[in-house]
């Protein structure tokens, strides 16, 4: 349970101020000029290994991009050759990033590395896309796979109906892991493993004399690589795109809306919510509710009030996008993390703990570590959070100029040390930044590949002793 240490106090040193916003014109011009750059060759494949933790195996995929010619890989501003460790987000697994991950690599040299998280890899099939649908027509769900050949099966699970949060996600469905099956143990256990993998997949293709890492979690994937941006001693900076960050800063930040968001140019709707308890063995089963939640405040932010008028035709939009989005994982464990619900997070350590039989001293140590993964580390000889540059779209549900000028940033600055940060506000784009739009044929994301390059490159990561 160590951390990543610094051996002395560092200086951050700018090298590059990024613009506090990016009007629509910047982001079309930009992107375009991305896409027509010429493409440096690159190799694609999938690394798959097995970790033991806390008395269980754990098969984690890893994709890897990479120019073919190692000299192509693109330098630092600090010398060293760029490596991307990229998450996902609360539904996916690495296909949802490959837009992103491509761009980087083909267009600016980078070396790319994209976790799944644990149990979201459908090691089942060889193109990894998940079979039918969420829900099974004979009332069974989908489940994870954290090891190959390993199945949760319905006889492990009950499934719940939750109607507790209606306004933001409609009603909701659970898988509930029952006690003393192997679905109960997996679902107590997931937080070490996941940070055990992050780990891992760092020292296997970052070497920490040849490479900076800049890590990117997209919605859900964000805090955790900000939770181990300390903890992996050449991670250089956090690449914030709609990124949420420590779990107790995103507790707060939904918090802020009632937990429903909201969109720029329109009121709050709710103004307060009450704190998220989920139940750690409560899997959240995604349906085409998952993608109504943030094509609504969407098409309000694109179109205005009028997007109400035209109902049947987005929620046509939305089913049609569903039968594309269910290839991947859509069920989800993460809030425990995510939302800073310390309560579980406390109980899944003393489950694991009682199942492994740990001393009380060991036991107390893993539950202090579980509730460390939702919020920074402090302390003297603990590594600090490194700099972070914040980039949010335009129709953002979550990540609103609002909550990050009351919330976000406060937060940030309080921090000791207070990191280096920056945030800038395109003038297009939604939550899953590579969505197509008019002019935009990959989002916004070919002007977020050029946004970090930049930053890289130019400075904006730099520390000096």
């Amino acid at each position: 349970m160590a951390t990543a240490k610094t051996k002395t106090k560092s200086k951050v040193r700018s090298g590059i101020k990024p613009p506090a916003n990016m009007d629509r014109a910047t982001v079309l011009k930009t992107s375009n000029a991305v896409l027509a750059k010429k493409d440096i060759p690159i190799t694609e494949r999938e690394d798959l290994f097995r970790i033991k933790v806390l008395g269980m195996d754990w098969d984690i995929g890893v994709q890897v991009y990479e120019p073919r010619v190692k000299s192509r890989i693109a330098r630092g501003a600090d010398g060293k050759r760029v490596g991307c460790f990229l998450l996902h987000g609360g539904s996916g697994d690495y296909k949802s990033m490959e837009v992103i991950a491509r761009l980087f690599s083909k267009k600016f040299g980078f070396k790319v590395v994209v976790m799944t998280f644990p149990g979201r890899l459908c090691l089942d099939e060889k193109d990894r896309d998940w079979p039918g649908d969420t829900v099974n027509a004979n009332g069974s769900v989908r489940t994870p796979i954290w090891k190959k050949g390993e199945r949760v099966t319905p006889d492990q699970y009950t499934v719940v109906k939750d109607p507790t949060k209606l306004m933001k996600y409609g009603t909701r469905l659970y898988a509930r892991a029952k006690p003393g099956t192997r679905f109960y143990d997996r679902m107590a256990a997931w937080p070490k493993a996941f940070e055990e993998g992050m780990k891992t997949a760092c020292a296997r293709h970052f070497p920490v004399d040849e490479f900076s890492i800049y890590v990117h979690g997209h919605s859900t994937g964000g805090p955790y690589v900000c939770m181990l941006s300390q903890r992996v001693e050449n991670i250089a900076g956090i690449m914030a795109i709609e990124n949420s960050t420590f779990g107790y800063i995103n507790e707060v930040k939904h918090l802020w809306s009632g937990g429903v968001g909201k969109i720029q140019g329109y009121k709050r709707v709710v103004t307060e919510g009450p704190k998220w308890k989920d139940r750690f063995n409560d899997l959240y089963i995604r349906t085409w509710r998952d993608l109504a939640r943030y094509r609504g405040p969407e098409a309000l932010g694109q179109e205005g009030p009028a997007a109400l008028m035209r109902l049947p035709w987005l929620m046509e939009e939305i089913l049609d996008k569903w039968h594309v989005a269910r290839k991947r994982a859509q069920f989800k464990a993460e809030y425990m993390v995510t939302h800073n619900i310390v309560g579980s997070l406390r109980q899944m350590a003393r489950i694991s703990a009682k199942r492994l039989k740990m001393a009380p001293k060991d036991a107390k140590a893993l539950a202090d570590h579980f509730v460390g993964y939702t919020r920074e580390l402090k302390g003297k000889d603990v590594k600090p959070v490194p700099p972070t540059l914040f980039l949010i779209t335009k129709d953002s549900r979550d990540h609103s100029p609002e909550v990050y000028k009351e919330v976000i940033i406060p937060k940030f600055k309080a921090m000791s040390p207070a990191p280096k940060i920056a945030l800038t506000r395109l003038g297009a784009g939604v939550h899953t930044y590579a969505t197509p739009e008019e002019g935009l044929p990959s989002g916004v994301a070919p002007v977020v590949a050029k946004y970090y390059f930049d930053a890289i490159t130019k400075g904006f990561y730099l520390t000096k002793p």
